[in-house]
């Protein structure tokens, strides 16, 4: 198993079937609580170490997830509001770096939960041809990419952090 990808690599998908898009809900729906339980008990000593060799402290991982979610969700408002806007890219590692990814890890906790929150209930109010809404994305320059694509990702996202820190608690024993 390669530790960058504890639960394979992103599959991309530009449509989603209902069925489909109904398990990413799901998953948003999930992944606050799977990631609070997959740091909960862990002292500051375990919460400050890497997840693999050169990887992101657990910390940096908690304080990462809503920081990119929350990216995520501002680009799904403006891809609803605006026609194809080019999003604006941002340097994640340079992000993990800054000092609130530096402090206890129940605010980003608390953050995912609240913006959870109001991304499902913004998905839920959405009629399935808004899923074909898109953007534009520096990153990815080939196509403008959709809302079902957004929400494949972040579907992904958030379980793939959580197994970093739960097959890192596996690895030690944790």
């Amino acid at each position: 198993m390669d530790p960058r990808f504890p639960i394979g690599k992103f599959q991309q998908q530009s449509s989603l079937t209902s069925e489909e898009r109904a398990a990413a809900v799901r998953s948003l729906v999930e992944t606050p609580a799977h990631l609070r339980a997959a740091v909960k008990g862990l002292s500051n000593t375990q919460l400050d170490t890497p997840y693999r060799d050169g990887g992101w402290t657990v910390r940096e991982v908690v304080h990462h997830v809503p920081d990119s979610h929350m990216n995520a969700y501002m680009r799904m408002k403006h891809a609803l509001t605006e026609n194809a806007p080019t999003i604006k890219p941002y340097d994640q590692a340079l992000w993990a770096k800054l000092a609130d990814s530096t402090g206890p890890v129940e605010s980003s906790l608390a953050l995912l939960e609240g913006l959870h929150e109001r991304w499902v209930r913004l998905i839920h109010s959405l009629a399935p041809a808004d899923f074909s809404r898109t953007f534009v994305h520096p990153e990815y320059p080939d196509a403008p990419r959709t809302l079902d694509w957004l929400l494949a990702l972040y579907s992904w996202h958030g379980p793939h952090h959580v197994a970093h820190i739960t097959t890192l608690r596996d690895r030690m024993g944790w």
